[in-house]
């Protein structure tokens, strides 16, 4: 266990010295006393856990820069769709008066209305929601990273039934993050690119996720290292 947990920091602090190029805002570095808040559904809850991506971030940023003592703040509840978030964005995030945001939503906007469209978000709704929410946390002086909606199942090239839907949805957030000068962290691209290299017997889940959707250890890893990619050096 001692030898994995070593495999992973190691691993995260060299993801911290790649610099993503998606989005429209160029990557920056960490300051003294950054206070991140991560905002987003079950994902990002388990994602405060033990063994879950924010925790893997936080350990990694500790290891590589002791000196900035930058806090880490999960803000994820289970089923959040993007008008849960608008409800409750000034209480768990202007609130906590962070310097940074991740905003990690989009799979249950997709997921919840496969067989109901009424209980799933509207392409509209998903962009003027996210609109507002991303205009709050700006408003109270935070820079917002904005993550496209990562995968509902890990069969390779589209096979997903929800695939189409995603990728439509994740072309949402990328215009958004466009459109408002955001960094996009796009999980949904790399969830894309590391299943087609690494899932060769095409299964639905065991790659990065557990159920086709919420993380595994590797999984809960992948996303930590992805978000790093964030940050200048």
């Amino acid at each position: 266990m001692l030898c994995s947990r070593m495999m992973i920091g190691v691993g995260l602090v060299m993801g911290l010295a790649m610099v993503s190029s998606a989005g429209a805002a160029e990557p920056m570095p960490l300051k003294a006393g950054d206070r991140i808040v991560f905002l987003g559904d079950s994902i990002t809850q388990g994602g405060a856990g033990p063994n879950g991506y924010i925790t893997f971030f936080k350990q990694a940023l500790d290891k590589q820069h002791p000196d900035l003592k930058v806090e880490c703040i999960g803000a994820g509840i289970s089923g959040n769709k993007v008008p849960n978030l608008q409800a409750r964005v000034d209480k768990d995030v202007v609130a906590k008066q962070p310097t940074i945001v991740f905003v990690y939503i989009g799979i249950n906007d997709v997921w919840h209305g496969e067989k109901d469209p009424a209980r799933g978000t509207t392409p509209e709704n998903f962009t003027a929601g996210l609109k507002e929410v991303i205009g709050k946390i700006k408003a109270g002086g935070a820079r917002v990273i904005l993550c496209t909606p990562s995968v509902i199942g890990e069969k390779k090239a589209g096979a997903n039934p929800l695939d189409a839907k995603l990728d439509q949805y994740a072309d949402l957030s990328r215009g958004l993050a466009k459109e408002l000068d955001l960094q996009l962290c796009d999980l949904r691209k790399a969830f894309v690119e590391h299943i087609a290299a690494n899932n060769p017997e095409d299964k639905e889940k065991g790659i990065l996720t557990s159920d086709r959707v919420h993380l595994n250890l590797a999984g809960n890893q992948f996303v930590a290292e992805t978000m790093l990619k964030m940050f200048a050096k």
